[in-house]
């Protein structure tokens, strides 16, 4: 699992743990938690948290170290 940082118009950093994915939905950014093996968002996804896209200046990726 992933996490996401989501910077907004108001300087502010929202982290988004354990999601996987994220898309458009309607007027907000949705992030999901994917089901094991699965690479796309589908009914098995579950909603993690929705931002207004508008509200949005940039996503970044970050990926949880690998375990030894």
């Amino acid at each position: 699992m992933a996490s996401f940082e989501v910077q907004l118009k108001d300087g502010t950093v929202e982290i988004v743990e354990g999601a996987d994915a994220y898309q458009p939905d309607g007027p907000f950014t949705t992030f999901f938690a994917l089901e094991e093996g699965r690479t796309a968002v589908d009914c098995w996804s579950v909603r993690m948290a929705s931002i207004r896209s508008a509200e949005i200046v940039a996503v970044w990726r970050r990926e949880r170290p690998a375990a030894a």
